[in-house]
């Protein structure tokens, strides 16, 4: 990359649902186009949710907590993210759904950053 490219993560991906960094921004020779990985800012509201579940076969995920209170769902958990830095890292392949239990942003970086890799799904347990 030679280029130097600054903006604000939270504005530029309003119309992605937070995503500012990944294989979907066009133009393709845009240096925040890659299929490496995936960055998300996400500002919720108490009580937002992702209520269908969803798995990702092919990439890793890790959110990590700005402020405020995040619960993600698993399987055979749930992870209550409190305290600034908290973080959650799954595989490929797990099932998983989120509340925001407070007021609440929210880094998530996937990764490799593949089309239609995100499918809704139901957990097995």
């Amino acid at each position: 990359m030679t280029e130097v490219v600054f903006g604000n993560a939270a504005s530029e991906g309003t119309n992605r649902w937070g995503w500012f960094l990944g294989h979907f921004i066009t133009p393709t020779d845009d240096p925040r186009s890659t299929e490496e990985l995936e960055v998300k800012w996400a500002n919720y509201k108490v009580g937002d949710s992702r209520v269908k579940w969803s798995v990702n076969n092919q990439a890793a995920t890790i959110a990590i907590l700005i402020h405020g209170e995040f619960r993600l769902k698993l399987e055979d958990r749930e992870i209550l993210l409190s305290r600034e830095g908290d973080y959650v890292l799954w595989g490929a392949g797990i099932p998983h759904s989120w509340i925001a239990e407070s007021d609440c942003t929210i880094l998530t970086i996937r990764w490799p950053s593949k089309p239609g890799d995100s499918v809704a799904t139901t957990p097995s347990s």
